[in-house]
């Protein structure tokens, strides 16, 4: 009887069940090739009206702004067309390319979502946590979220901030004494990821696990995954990808990750109920995750394990590689320009009156420091490009506009090296930043964490951070540039360069505690080995 109610459903023979199949491919591939190329039309119509640089017609742009002079190839592009731009990423998705204040604020004052075509491939990672919500959920989010970043809890992470940034610089004054000239970036990445450890989790330096040491790993490999992801078109496709060795090392890392937050998650809940309970009261902060855990929405419910999880990936996501970006390209902006350096390092030791440490009294207080990382972030911007879809149309200054549903790449790099808003925009000149001066520059000319309600919630953890490991850093070394190993600038999602960030390095004298040593060094060799 099974059969032959099996024999009315299928076909008569394997033969024939195999011709379905190809038939079903074939059709699902033909509809969505409809699919793509009806919404390249959509997109061709949309960005008509602006000019642009020839498109290959496969890669679009994709090969022009991978790599090495990328940024430089953009600058020209837009001395050539102002305002905006097409461009291309393959054939079927594009942008229109903004570096201009006006055009900045018609899009970026309002709420539109992330753009999906860039951002959905983050999902598998960082799940939907805020950097990729949208509508009531985000809003809710931003909203639960807000007091992690208040004064209150801000001011207990400065002495986290100072104890990596200590271990740091004890590492590089092993370094200099066996040669001057230091690699930086790595150096700087392992720290910013070890004082989001302390922050996020409440970990310390002496109290990591082996499954703490292969988080690193996984974070390490990840953002480079996702930054390749995102520039190689051909990964674009979900189906495709997933069956690549690239996408399976993706899958793999992302499962690493999941496991150690899912398990910190569950070990804290364990605490909140009453269970070691002297682990509680032997804290001597509240991090991250504990006040995510304590937060409710308007109807009293806690946030869910897998909202905890996507919240604290986002952090560490967002936390990691543009803090290293930021301040490996300062050390190098203060390496080029001594005279910056010296007037920096005289006001901080002024400020600090004979110590070796910050406190949170010091960070109002370091009026030209702050003027030198504001200049370092318009000229290096630690994320050079974000993107947007828009939730309704939007028409520009000059008359042009868009329809619902386009897609907008903010171009910060460029917007920040605009020569109709900047005088002389390649120097380094502080000055800019004066109060007087910002008072008559466009409000949206200067988008280093980008700008409107989605703009970067964590900006002034960031700050606070810059401030603490930079001040530190000039306070016990003297920076100067390598001239036989420039940086070679690259976009991968952040700016960083391809070749590292090199400086010559000298310990200043003064005192200073012994430095480190123990089980931290042998995982920070691991993480330096991946």
């Amino acid at each position: 009887m099974v059969l032959s109610w099996l024999s009315i459903w299928l076909p008569v023979s394997f033969p024939r069940l195999w011709l379905w199949s190809i038939a079903l491919v074939l059709a699902l591939g033909l509809l969505q090739l409809t699919r793509l190329l009806a919404r390249r039309q959509k997109l061709l119509r949309a960005l008509d009206s602006f000019p642009g640089p020839p498109i290959h017609w496969l890669f679009g742009h994709a090969k022009e702004i991978k790599g090495e002079g990328a940024l430089d190839k953009i600058i020209s592009w837009a001395n050539t067309y102002p305002s905006a731009h097409p461009l291309w990423f393959g054939r079927f998705i594009g942008f229109l390319n903004i570096y201009d204040p006006d055009y900045a604020k018609a899009v970026y004052s309002r709420g539109d979502p992330k753009a999906w075509d860039i951002y959905g491939f983050f999902i598998p990672w960082i799940g939907k946590g805020l950097l990729v919500l949208e509508g009531p959920k985000w809003f809710q989010h931003r909203k639960l979220l807000t007091p992690a970043f208040h004064n209150a809890v801000l001011k207990s992470y400065v002495g986290l901030f100072a104890e990596s940034t200590q271990d740091m610089l004890d590492k590089w004054e092993k370094k200099v004494r066996v040669n001057k000239c230091v690699e930086i970036f790595n150096d700087v990445g392992f720290m910013a990821l070890d004082t989001l450890m302390k922050c996020i989790f409440g970990k310390t330096s002496r109290g990591q696990t082996k499954s703490d040491t292969d988080y690193y790993l996984a974070i390490a490999d990840l953002t480079l995954l996702m930054q390749e992801r995102v520039h190689a078109f051909q990964y674009h496709n979900d189906f495709l990808y997933w069956l690549t060795p690239h996408g399976r090392n993706f899958l793999r890392a992302c499962k690493v990750a999941h496991d150690h937050t899912d398990k910190v998650i569950r070990e804290r809940k364990a605490i909140l109920k009453g269970e070691m309970l002297e682990k509680t009261q032997k804290k001597r902060h509240l991090d991250f995750l504990d006040i995510l855990l304590g937060v409710k929405d308007e109807n009293k419910i806690h946030m869910s394990d897998m909202d905890l999880r996507a919240e604290v990936d986002t952090f560490m996501f967002e936390g990691h590689d543009t803090t290293t970006s930021s301040i490996s390209w300062f050390l190098y902006c203060m390496a080029l320009y001594p005279e910056h350096q010296n007037r920096c390092r005289k006001e901080i030791q002024e400020i600090l009156q004979g110590r070796d440490t910050v406190q949170w009294e010091d960070l109002g207080k370091m009026t030209y420091l702050t003027l030198c990382i504001k200049e370092s972030f318009r000229l290096f911007p630690a994320v050079p490009q974000v993107y947007r879809q828009l939730s309704k149309p939007v028409t520009f200054a000059d008359g042009r506009s868009l329809p619902e549903g386009s897609l907008v790449s903010l171009h910060i790099y460029a917007l920040h090296r605009n020569r109709t808003v900047w005088t002389d925009p390649e120097v380094f000149d502080p000055q800019r930043f004066t109060p007087e001066n910002t008072s008559t520059r466009h409000p949206f000319a200067f988008l280093p964490f980008s700008a409107g309600p989605r703009n970067c919630i964590g900006q002034q953890f960031a700050m606070m951070e810059m401030k603490v490991v930079t001040a530190l850093c000039l306070l016990h070394f003297e920076f100067s540039p390598d001239p036989t190993q420039p940086p070679i600038k690259q976009t991968q999602l952040i700016l960083r360069s391809k070749n590292g960030i090199h400086l010559n390095m000298n310990k200043l004298k003064m005192n200073t505690r012994a430095p480190s040593q123990g089980p931290r060094e042998n995982m920070e060799q691991l993480v330096g080995e991946a």
